[in-house]
């Protein structure tokens, strides 16, 4: 009875969680120097949001997001990067080594936050919004969610998806 009583209250919570959060910029995260930085402030642009890591074989997405980034900045659209040791502890650096390397070896000039969980017991508030909105857990690291102008979550590519594929862009250029 116990168990029983505890799984419902977590299903009750995280109805309850669903319900108060209903968009996007509702949310206030930390950028990669530890600084709050309100998602309110992109309001009216495409976000795309991808959990990162560095010593992954997906690492060199790095450079097609930071092309992809650098193409469309100027048309309401920006990418989010939230390093992330998830998967085989394949961003073990601290914040600022983090940056560092994202900096020097691909020019990366897009919004990093800093280094947090995104599934298990530590799931960042963020990315529990985002699993539960599209109702998918992180596969793995380069896992990228795009949402619209409004703050509504559009959709969600698989890691191996590349940043410049299809559905990104038609949905950069389309909606």
């Amino acid at each position: 009875m116990k168990t029983f009583t505890l799984i419902l209250s977590f299903l009750f919570a995280g109805f309850l969680f669903a319900q108060d959060v209903q968009n996007f910029h509702q949310f206030t995260v930390n950028d990669i120097s530890g600084k709050p930085y309100s998602l309110e402030q992109l309001n009216g642009k495409k976000v795309l949001v991808v959990n990162t890591a560095s010593k992954c074989g997906l690492t060199p997405q790095y450079e097609d997001l930071e092309k992809l980034y650098q193409t469309y900045k100027e048309d309401n659209f920006v990418i989010i990067g939230f390093p992330a040791n998830n998967f085989m502890k394949q961003e073990p650096g601290t914040n600022d080594e983090i940056a560092e390397f994202c900096r020097i070896n691909y020019g990366v000039s897009f919004p990093m936050m800093e280094k947090i969980s995104v599934k298990g017991d530590d799931i960042h508030p963020l990315y529990k919004w985002l699993t539960t909105a599209s109702n998918t857990e992180i596969q793995w690291n380069f896992q990228k969610f795009m949402i619209n102008p409004d703050g509504t979550l559009h959709g969600f590519v698989s890691p191996r998806t590349k940043p410049f594929d299809e559905e990104i862009i038609s949905w950069i250029e389309n909606q």
